[in-house]
């Protein structure tokens, strides 16, 4: 085998007391992949940060192309031809497309901005990856999946020869994850070492040549891509999972009471009048394709998006467009987007947990500082979130705990009804099964759930009914004893204006089912 392109021998990391890498060595060699594998929370995404500057190892040496080096900043990092994309987007929404890709490399001619070579530039890079958006289109106004594949865009322009991918699929749809794998074949081809990392493993031995397995900052082995998926989750978790989806789809009791009802909803956007009930103890998925405006639903539902029509819980009609209503009469959203819309990044584990019910558990119009702190660190323990303790900030937790902290915090708050926006995005299989649980016990316990995923297996395995959406439309609700991948197909393209749209939509859903069979 050639020369590694990048390597990390015996790297150590430590924030204050906790010690997150220990004694970690991971080669990268030109033409291949390393995967990294690890539950959230195992030091894989402070490893990528050391490989492109961001931190610094306590202890340990960086080597490239033979070299040993130093790499104080990212700017380093990529001087040197390390280009990362991170899990949680790097872009600034109100800037163009063209602007985020060549965001700190601007062309000038004449000192001045060349804006005919910065969209050549971005026309350049998005056609690697078989994306075609105006350069000059504002990145705010898109959804997080094209916002995704701008970062890859981006990443790409800089020609690196040692790529970073941290889960750079999480928030894309089958045809799109393809188009960027073939993207990675070419750059593979080229002599380009990559660093991949992802939850879903079957994209693992699409992409990688080898893993290595992560738990608890340390190394546990390295594997060929190949390896099973049983055997890569053993390693990963330290133990064997019996079940994907320990929740068990039933058919509603008749005299189920009904939590929430939805009638006539529409928003300013896609959603056109969408009507359907949710009963108590039940799991309604939200099936569709990207775009089809499940995440406009939820969020109208919620009172973060305008709407008309009317929404009643508990057979209490909410007010239109207000956030507080909802939360005080027992509605929980975990968003799509976790970082800018669930979360304070920058306060700590605590307060994340106890804003919806600050006002309900104030004593005299104070906060009830130390229940607040109790009721956190007794769901936090509950929800096994990795943390050093429940002052350490949002910020500094790994992407599939900072999702535990959104749910505890509507755990804390009792909600009668979770919107569960595509929750196990970003998150380990063995977090998966443990949100799945959090499921069952909402269930369990007399409360409902409205899941938007955009897995059908992860919908067929957890739902009690299923309704799809297509075009902002509800084209069709399913039983879940009825309910197959080919069924939800024809109901997410049924609204398609024409033969040849319905057959690249219905080509696109075959792909993600043969990719995630």
């Amino acid at each position: 085998m050639s020369e590694p392109l990048l390597r990390l021998v015996n790297v150590c990391k430590a924030f204050g007391p906790v010690r997150v890498i220990e004694d970690v060595s991971v080669d990268v060699h030109p033409g291949r992949v390393t995967v990294l594998l690890g539950e959230n929370g195992a030091g894989k995404s402070t490893l990528i940060k050391m490989m492109s500057g961001i931190y610094q190892p306590d202890a340990g040496e960086i080597h490239v192309a033979g070299e040993k080096v130093s790499l104080p900043d990212v700017k380093a990092a990529e001087r040197l031809g390390i280009a990362t994309i991170h899990q949680e987007l790097n872009l600034v929404p109100t800037m163009s497309v063209a602007q985020n890709i060549s965001l700190g490399r601007e062309p000038r001619r004449f000192g001045v901005v060349d804006r005919k070579e910065l969209a050549r530039t971005a026309r350049e890079a998005m056609a690697r990856i078989g994306m075609n958006l105006d350069p000059a289109a504002n990145l705010g106004e898109m959804g997080v999946a094209r916002q995704q594949l701008v970062e890859v865009a981006k990443a790409l322009s800089l020609d690196a020869r040692i790529l970073i991918l941290d889960e750079p699929t999480a928030a894309l749809t089958g045809a799109e994850s393809a188009a960027l794998f073939a993207v990675m074949d070419e750059l593979k081809a080229r002599g380009v070492g990559m660093v991949f990392i992802s939850h879903h493993l079957d994209e693992l031995a699409r992409v990688g040549d080898t893993v290595v397995v992560l738990r608890d900052g340390h190394v546990v082995t390295e594997v060929p891509a190949s390896t099973s998926e049983d055997e890569l989750i053993r390693l990963m978790v330290g133990r064997q999972l019996s079940e994907q989806f320990p929740r068990r789809p039933r058919r509603r009791d008749a005299d189920a009471e009904e939590l929430l009802r939805v009638e006539g909803v529409s928003t300013g956007g896609l959603v056109q009048d969408a009507s359907f009930s949710v009963h108590r103890g039940e799991v309604v998925g939200l099936a569709g394709l990207v775009g089809a405006g499940r995440t406009e639903l939820v969020r109208a539902i919620a009172g973060a998006e305008k709407r008309t029509g009317s929404v009643t819980l508990c057979g209490e009609e909410l007010p239109a467009n207000d956030v507080g209503a909802a939360v005080r009469a027992g509605i929980g959203h975990v968003p799509e987007d976790r970082k800018h819309q669930g979360l304070v990044l920058d306060a700590p584990v605590k307060h994340n947990i106890g804003y919806a019910t600050l006002g309900r558990t104030a004593k005299a119009g104070l906060v009830d500082r130390a229940g607040q702190r109790r009721r956190a660190q007794d769901v936090a323990q509950k929800l096994r979130v990795r943390m050093r303790d429940v002052d350490q900030h949002v910020r500094d937790l790994s992407g599939g705990n900072q999702q535990k902290v959104v749910f505890a915090r509507w755990v804390v708050a009792g909600s009668t009804v979770l919107l569960l926006d595509e929750p196990t995005r970003g998150v380990d299989v063995g977090a998966k099964v443990e949100i799945y649980e959090l499921v069952r016990d909402v269930t369990d316990a007399g409360g409902a759930v409205v899941l938007v995923s955009s897995e059908l297996p992860e919908v067929l395995g957890m739902s009690d009914r299923i309704l799809v959406m297509s075009e902002g439309r509800i084209t069709g609700e399913l039983e879940a004893q009825e309910a197959t991948e080919d069924a939800v197909m024809a109901l997410a393209v049924s609204n398609s204006h024409s033969d040849a749209s319905a057959e690249r939509a219905i080509d696109t859903l075959e792909r993600e089912t043969r990719e995630r069979a």
